[in-house]
């Protein structure tokens, strides 16, 4: 590897290859795929895990408009086998990428789906000349211009297919990168249903009855339930995070990355590389890296910053977290500390169950890479997955996602809270977190549903989630865990058992139908604390009852009372 080639930002196999830019052979994916013959194979990986690098390797191997491009693939694994040399170059392919439609209006999505199209006929319009097409064809073929209507849309690829097919006389090859692009972007914006029904149509024109089909593959990062835009196609071979098939054809494997690291004069980082971009695990094969940490790592000599982080927005994730339940909150603290998660899931992403179904939660963060599988326990019923986030450069993404949260005035508010917490200030405690409740709330108590029907308890979890991006390093922050009779809102435990330790119980007064004064409810968190005993669990563990604070927290609508 040439230290000064390790570049970023290239997609296309035949720029890397044709400038000598560094590349990790993964061509022994199209030996496996192409032996494997599976109709439709659709592959999910998390973002910049080489998804589009693959599908244009794929092109440039079986594409005929490389044919005799051997210099693209010598010296690689692929080249060494006689068989794939002779097939090289031989077959009409269709790669089309939905990486770019993201769009705010479902009009706006279908105009931008109908620009890849026209695209599409451009490119090969020397189809139009001669006579191929008949006049009809031939008119049809012209009218295929951005803005065209989404029933010609959907039919497109398929007759593309069949005009390539009578071209060449061989049966066609279709590629499809970043497939569900548009469809986070429906679901973020309110159109999925009618999303769902515009991909449904497409993705059976093209990939279901399609007799020009000879193989397609398909990448994305969700497995979308087949329920949603599926439906009907049982030709396809879905191949997810827990599968081993093609398990080290995305991604670095460690064995790769030591390699690297070796080649670029950084060998003495590994194990610290290690600790910061290991961790994503498919099916039984562990220790697979972020092509592009590894790669930015290379490229700035050895700098350890969140590369991956940076590569796009997280607003699907973060508006899931956000905007989840207590319990949702609740065990993304226990993920952050180091807890792991245990839970049935469905890989399947069923997206109009995300605001309903913390399952499905999970099973997101797990298909984007947040989170990996660390054992699944199988039963007649379901499966139980134990999961923890995936490296160190995961966790800091969390930490700055939720310091975001609390970001502008809010954010200084908090920042005095917390001071004055360690300080036993109940006076500019209670001053503060007022002031954090009335410039918070409504970021806590937004998003797909009503406010009315959200849970008062996520804007306090959402307050504790904060509270361990501050904390962390000399803190752990527990909610909602047994001790003693019952289960505590929060602990705050010292990682130094000479200092002190917290406990808060939290007590919400429904500002509509409740006369309670916050006094008497403060009163009553503070008698829940002592009869419960939530103090055994610390007192346990060697601290001294004075070392130990319990307050509570009487809230009314936006009004606090601490003490």
């Amino acid at each position: 590897m040439n230290e000064n080639k390790a570049a970023l930002g290239y997609q296309s196999f035949e720029e890397i290859r044709s400038n000598q830019i560094f590349y990790i052979d993964k061509t022994d994916f199209i030996k496996q795929w192409w032996e494997f013959a599976d109709k439709v194979t659709l592959i999910t990986r998390p973002r910049r895990f080489g998804k589009t690098l693959n599908m244009s390797m794929v092109e440039c191997f079986f594409s005929n408009k490389y044919a005799g491009r051997s210099e693209l693939f010598e010296g690689l694994s692929i080249w060494r086998n006689k068989t794939f040399t002779e097939i090289q170059g031989t077959f009409p392919v269709i790669f089309l990428s939905f990486a770019n439609i993201k769009a705010a209006k479902y009009s706006d999505m279908v105009y931008k789906i109908s620009k890849v199209i026209a695209d599409l006929y451009n490119s090969n319009d020397f189809l139009v000349d001669g006579d191929l097409l008949n006049d009809n064809e031939k008119e049809y073929y012209k009218s295929i211009k951005p803005g065209i209507g989404e029933e010609v849309v959907t039919d497109s690829i398929h007759s593309m297919a069949n005009f390539m097919k009578r071209y060449f006389g061989k049966d066609v090859i279709i590629l499809l990168d970043e497939y569900d692009t548009p469809m986070h972007e429906a679901w973020l914006s309110g159109y999925w249903n009618k999303a769902v029904r515009f991909f449904g149509n497409l993705f059976h024109a093209t990939f279901k009855t399609n007799p020009f089909l000879e193989r397609g593959l398909i990448t994305g990062v969700t497995r979308i339930a087949k329920e949603s835009i599926f439906t009907g196609l049982n030709n396809i071979e879905v191949v997810a995070a827990t599968s081993d098939k093609y398990a080290d054809c995305f991604g670095f494997t460690q064995q790769e990355v030591f390699s690297a690291l070796d080649s670029a004069g950084l060998g003495g980082e590994a194990q610290e590389v290690q600790k910061w971009y290991d961790g994503f695990t498919f099916g039984t094969h562990k220790d697979i890296y972020n092509p592009w940490s590894i790669v930015s790592f290379i490229n700035k000599k050895g700098v350890y910053e969140a590369y991956w982080i940076n590569t796009s927005e997280n607003g699907l994730v973060n508006s899931l977290i956000q905007e989840g339940s207590a319990s949702v909150k609740s065990k993304m603290e226990g993920l952050l500390a180091g807890v792991p998660l245990c839970t049935a899931m469905d890989e399947r992403i069923v997206f109009d169950q995300l605001d309903d179904d913390e399952q499905a939660i999970w099973s997101l963060l797990l298909a984007t890479g947040y989170l990996k599988i660390e054992s699944i326990i199988h039963s007649e019923e379901e499966a139980l997955y134990t999961l923890m986030l995936t490296n160190l450069e995961v966790k800091i993404m969390f930490r700055k996602m939720i310091k975001n949260w609390f970001k502008g005035t809010s954010r200084v508010y908090y920042n005095e809270f917390i001071n004055a917490l360690l300080s036993d200030n109940v006076r500019k405690m209670n001053t503060f977190m007022n002031k954090v409740a009335l410039n918070t709330f409504s970021s806590f108590d937004s998003g797909s549903k009503p406010s009315s029907q959200a849970e008062p308890e996520r804007f306090y979890h959402g307050f504790v989630l904060g509270m361990v991006v501050d904390l962390s390093d000399k803190y752990t922050v527990l909610s909602n865990r047994e001790s003693g009779y019952g289960r505590y809102d929060v602990m705050i435990k010292p990682h130094d058992k000479a200092e002190k330790a917290f406990i808060f119980e939290f007590k919400v007064i429904d500002p509509d139908e409740d006369e309670d004064v916050l006094e008497d409810t403060l009163a009553n968190a503070h008698t829940q604390i002592e009869n419960r005993q939530y103090e055994m669990e610390l007192i346990d563990e060697g601290f001294s009852p004075g070392q130990i604070r319990k307050y509570g927290f009487a809230f009314k609508g936006k009004e606090c009372l601490i003490g």
